[in-house]
C-alpha cells in the first residue's frame, strides 16, 4: 500500500468498540478502513478518559509499535516508540525523551459516549 492511501484522518462518530476494549492503564491499535485508504492509529485509555492519535513516530514515520497494541513504556506512564525509543506524554503527545526533539504525536480525536469509544 502507498503513501496515498494511508489515510491522516477520520470522520467523526465511528464507533471503535466498548471502552472496556480497551484495558485501563493499557493502549489499543485500531485500522479502519475507508474507501479512499486505510487509517492506522491507537487509542490509551486511562480510566474514562481517552486519548487518540496518528499511529506514526515523528521521528521516523514507522509505526510506533513492533507487537500489536505495544504502545506504551513498561510502567505504562508513558507511550513509547518500539524502535528508537522516544517517549511520548500521554495526554499531550509531546516528545519527552529520544530522538524526536521538539516534535509530538499526530492526534486523533477520540471520546467516549455511552461507554462506546467513538472518533470525534
Amino acid at each position: 500500500m502507498n503513501e496515498a492511501e494511508r489515510l491522516v484522518e477520520t470522520p467523526p462518530g465511528i464507533a471503535l468498540g466498548r471502552l472496556d476494549l480497551i484495558a485501563d492503564g493499557k493502549a489499543r491499535n485500531f485500522v479502519i478502513q475507508m474507501k479512499a485508504g486505510r487509517f492506522h492509529g491507537f487509542v490509551v485509555r486511562k480510566g474514562e478518559q481517552v486519548f487518540g492519535y496518528r499511529d506514526r513516530c515523528p521521528h521516523m514515520g514507522l509505526p510506533l509499535a513492533q507487537e500489536l497494541d505495544h504502545y506504551l513504556s513498561s510502567g505504562g506512564e508513558l507511550i513509547m516508540c518500539s524502535w528508537h525509543g522516544a517517549l511520548f506524554d500521554i495526554e499531550s503527545g509531546r516528545c519527552l525523551g529520544g530522538p524526536c526533539a521538539g516534535a509530538g504525536l499526530t492526534p486523533w480525536p477520540v471520546t467516549v459516549a455511552d461507554g462506546i469509544v467513538k472518533t470525534a
